[in-house]
């Protein structure tokens, strides 16, 4: 060993070792080594691992930059008795060992990505020397066109500045030509209805009859292109306040009528006005629907009318406004936001009566229908109009009736209790015939049971239409509780999850592998054991994200205790029996936690983390017969 380790150290001197790269090597290591302990600041005796007190120089230090085998074993035979020198070797070579187990470890774990990059770069060579010649093919042929290109474009250079000039002449024309018939193109349109295409006319030329009126041929033109833009703009303001056609017509006139350059302020309160009608119309006919003498439709009847009513003809406006008068900034924001609010508040209340017409304690399934109907129309508005808060008012009221619904469970469940105690002190008080007993107290106490649990269930069921997946309002905070009621999803148990049990050193898939070889004649090192263990266990991720339902959150719960659990195994150290009890104590936990976590083999790898790291703790590991540790629990 002593031979193998010694050679020309690094504080040999340069005339020690012959000239060449092998004599340069050390002193570019060394260099290196120091510009890393600059960059870091640290000194010697700290890059090296040593306490800072200890001699950098020192011949003897295994981990120093100039450590000398020969002086080191020198030093050993003349301090160390024979003892000493043998558990010296023993350590060596166990320290050996274990790097060498090591570094075949990251070789073997690293061996395909190591053949993967070898292909990769052997076809990456390939590729590109295919690549190179192509580039070249395509270098030689872009050389031939731009020399015919350019051949090409100095035979037809004078051509091509005299069509350019032509072409150029031939687009004025056109353009005076346009302008030359603009007043009787404006006057067609205008006879025709067809007002888009006049104002898109008018557009076209404005700015080049205001840059020319000072001539007289284009002042002309100008003038007479006023008369027929004013008089298009009267025809535009007399047809949206008709007010006849629906909003998308009327934000057609507005739209045009902007584009004319009338006044935005005046027709923003025009538009309001008119969209305030409509929308009024659609409330005194729903409050129609509400008066005493006809009969009022039912409650999922009255929100689709609303919906499409009024919520539809609210969202039309405030779409239309938005693109209309996006330029008045956030005053015309906050002028349209008072306008939802308004009538969003007076749609509500019309709501609220209708909605508290809705008594008794039935089938709850139509009142959850009508409100999943109004809270989701609401969607839209309450986008399109965050600041008037529309969406927020339709949550707090189905909230509000949500809490009434519940109330009235909750009162029904009183009355109940009421009178089945009201039967069982009439049964107590009732007087006893001859010779014929009446009903015990055992008895009175389970009809009392049944009767108050038939109840419970059937409020449950009723209450629990409103945390239904499918209905919008589910995912608010005030119903998110319900979701925990929902069960999750779970993989496929297998046959044998409660009649597995625990060996010490390894899970059920490496028990026939390595258990056989742990026997008293075959000793294994534990820590190695442990360690190719972990390589063929799968990763856990214990602080994995949770989902909203019941199976999830007792998944995370369980993983978290099983992890607390094996934390608190590695900072113990067991007897024999401590570690027989930590077997029997996971095969309990083993028999029941499956049922509640959505893949049982979490629990089964987490068990065996926990049984493995009590035995590494364990100086004297013994562990129990399967049989014996099944028959325990079997009689717990």
């Amino acid at each position: 060993m002593a031979a193998a380790a010694a050679g020309p150290g690094p504080g040999s001197g340069p005339g020690d070792s012959p000239e060449g790269p092998e004599a340069e090597a050390p002193e570019r290591r060394r260099k290196a080594h120091g510009m890393l302990k600059l960059y870091y600041g640290l000194s010697e005796g700290e890059a090296a691992g040593r306490p800072s007190g200890s001699d950098p120089l020192d011949p003897t230090d295994l981990n120093g930059a100039h450590f000398d085998p020969e002086v080191y074993l020198d030093k050993l035979r003349r301090e160390c008795p024979l003892a000493q020198l043998m558990d010296s070797e023993t350590d060596m070579v166990r320290q050996i060992r274990a790097l060498d187990s090591d570094m075949q470890t990251l070789v073997y774990e690293n061996y395909n990505k190591f053949i993967s990059a070898t292909d990769t770069i052997r076809k990456m060579k390939n590729d590109f020397r295919k690549m190179e010649d192509e580039m070249d093919r395509l270098a030689t042929n872009m050389a031939v066109i731009t020399d015919f290109s350019a051949r090409i474009s100095a035979t037809l250079q004078d051509r091509h500045e005299r069509i350019t000039k032509l072409a150029g002449v031939h687009a004025l024309l056109r353009k005076l030509q346009f302008l030359f018939e603009l007043p009787s193109r404006l006057t067609k349109c205008v006879e025709l209805g067809a007002y888009g295409q006049a104002v898109r006319y008018q557009g076209r030329a404005r700015a080049v009859l205001q840059q020319y009126q000072h001539l007289p041929s284009f002042r002309a033109i100008q003038d007479d292109c006023q008369v027929i833009t004013a008089r298009l703009a009267q025809q535009l303001r007399q047809r949206f306040r008709e007010g006849g056609s629906g909003a998308p017509e009327q934000a057609e006139c507005v739209e045009l009528l902007l584009a004319l350059g009338e006044p935005a302020e005046e027709l923003c309160e025009e538009f309001l006005a008119h969209a305030r009608g409509r929308l009024e119309a659609e409330l005194r006919s729903l409050e129609a629907e509400l008066g005493p003498s006809p009969p009022a439709p039912d409650v999922l009847e009255f929100t689709d009318r609303g919906g499409s009513g009024f919520v539809g003809g609210l969202c039309q406006v405030a779409s239309a406004y938005q693109e209309l008068f996006a330029a008045q900034g956030p005053a015309g924001a906050e002028r349209l936001a008072a306008f939802a609010r308004e009538l969003g508040g007076r749609y509500f209340a019309l709501v609220e009566r209708r909605l508290a017409q809705e008594q008794g304690g039935g089938d709850n399934s139509l009142l959850v229908r009508a409100l999943d109907r109004f809270h989701r129309r609401l969607r839209a508005p309450g986008a399109l109009l965050a600041a008037a808060g529309l969406a927020e008012a339709a949550t707090e009221i189905v909230e509000r009736v949500a809490r009434e619904r519940l109330g009235h469970h909750l009162q029904g469940l009183r009355s109940a209790f009421l009178g089945c105690l009201t039967d069982v002190r009439q049964a107590l008080a009732a007087p006893r015939l001859a010779g014929k007993e009446g009903p015990g107290l055992a008895e009175l106490l389970a009809n009392v049971a049944s009767s108050i649990l038939s109840h419970i269930k059937a409020s449950l069921a009723a209450v629990h239409l409103f945390t239904a997946k499918e209905v919008s309002f589910s995912n608010k905070p005030y119903f998110r509780v319900g979701l925990l009621y929902e069960e999750g999803v779970r993989k496929a148990q297998s046959s044998d999850s409660s009649k597995r049990t625990f060996s010490v050193y390894s899970s059920s898939r490496q028990q026939g592998r390595y258990a056989p070889s742990y026997t008293p004649s075959a000793p294994m090192d534990t820590n190695l054991l442990s360690n190719i263990q972990k390589l063929f266990s799968e990763r856990i991720d214990v602080f994995s994200p949770v989902e909203f339902n019941k199976v999830s959150v007792l998944t995370g719960i369980i993983k978290i205790s099983l992890k607390t659990l094996l934390e608190c195994v590695r900072l113990r150290t067991f007897g024999r029996f401590g570690l027989q009890q930590v077997q029997v104590d996971c095969h309990f936990l083993q028999l029941y936690l499956w049922r509640f976590v959505a893949d049982e083999e979490l629990v089964h790898l987490l068990l065996d983390e926990v049984v493995a790291s009590a035995a590494l703790r364990c100086p004297d590991p013994v562990p129990m017969e399967p049989s014996v540790v099944e028959v325990i629990c079997e009689r717990g």
